[in-house]
């Protein structure tokens, strides 16, 4: 395998195989590292993108992988990056089976992980029956009763999406409810129940939730629950890098992804709250396209 790239794409899931494909059809020469660990490998199905609707996340990310190594300018390692920094002409990336590398630009694909919380079962019914986008899985949950772990302004959120999907909603704030009083009226005339109680552990069978088991004993049954996390970006390279990132976390970038580093783009999740493959696909085809530009541009 070569040592020297025109581009490396760090993270090889929807955004990176999108960037890839744009900066192949281009005959840039291109390396992606991807540790593969992509944040939706727990969601059995993927939806809201057409064409692989339904699909699995891993079927789909297979078949572009396929597609986009055909290309024979883009090369893919398995490995993953442990540091990368700039130098005169470019970057240099080492990864942890200590391989060195050289690129001119530098494409950020590394996603996020999300932090679950401390309840007994959550993480095993994670992306199955526990869920936090109805665009991504609503449709599948239409019409049940459904549990929403949320409080304040992120609970209002869920209540405003959710009564298209269902007549039967409950909240379960974890704690002290923190509506106002207007809100208050809103939720008991939508017959939307708010529970106080501390969660204890979810009852669940192959990730599925049968149960929510309260501290004081109460159990109530429920098929799906919704659940906005909490995440953190997936990797430190960023930083060691000096990408900026904003009040919520995410990766700074501008219209065609170009973070606050000169030659340094980032797309996909680890740049946005909208996170489906349909909007990473976007994004990593717009920063491969902006990547090609400006080296096209240098060169002229």
């Amino acid at each position: 395998m070569d040592t020297n790239y025109e581009v490396i794409i760090i993270g090889g899931s929807y955004a990176g195989l999108s960037a890839a494909m744009s900066l192949g059809r281009s005959l840039r020469k291109v390396l992606i590292i991807d540790s593969g660990e992509p944040c939706n490998r727990f969601t059995p199905h993927s939806h809201n993108f057409i064409t692989q609707d339904g699909e699995t996340p891993a079927a789909i990310a297979a078949k572009a992988k396929e597609q986009v190594l055909k290309y024979p300018s883009v090369q893919f390692l398995n490995d993953r990056v442990t540091d990368a920094k700039q130098v005169d002409d470019g970057f240099i990336v080492s990864t942890q089976n200590s391989r060195t590398f050289t690129a001119k630009k530098i494409l950020l694909t590394t996603g996020i992980i999300d932090i679950m919380p401390d309840i007994g079962g959550f993480a095993e019914c994670w992306g199955i029956s526990v869920i936090h986008c109805p665009y991504c899985h609503g449709y599948e949950a239409k019409e049940q009763k459904t549990a929403v772990f949320a409080n304040g302004e992120a609970a209002i959120h869920y209540a405003k999406l959710l009564r298209q999907l269902t007549n039967d909603i409950t909240f379960f704030t974890n704690g002290p409810a923190e509506f106002d009083e207007v809100t208050i009226a809103k939720l008991k005339e939508y017959k939307m129940p708010i529970i106080e109680g501390k969660v204890s552990k979810l009852k669940q069978e192959n990730g599925q939730v049968r149960q929510i088991i309260m501290e004081s004993g109460d159990s109530y049954d429920f098929p799906v629950i919704y659940y906005r996390p909490q995440n953190k970006q997936h990797t430190d390279i960023l930083q060691k890098m000096g990408c900026s990132l904003n009040e919520m976390g995410y990766i700074v970038v501008s219209e065609m992804q170009l973070t606050t580093v000169p030659g340094v783009y980032a797309a996909g999740d680890n740049t946005t709250p909208m996170r489906s493959v349909s909007t990473a696909v976007a994004s990593g085809m717009k920063a491969g396209a902006a990547i090609n530009f400006e080296l096209a541009a240098e060169s002229f």
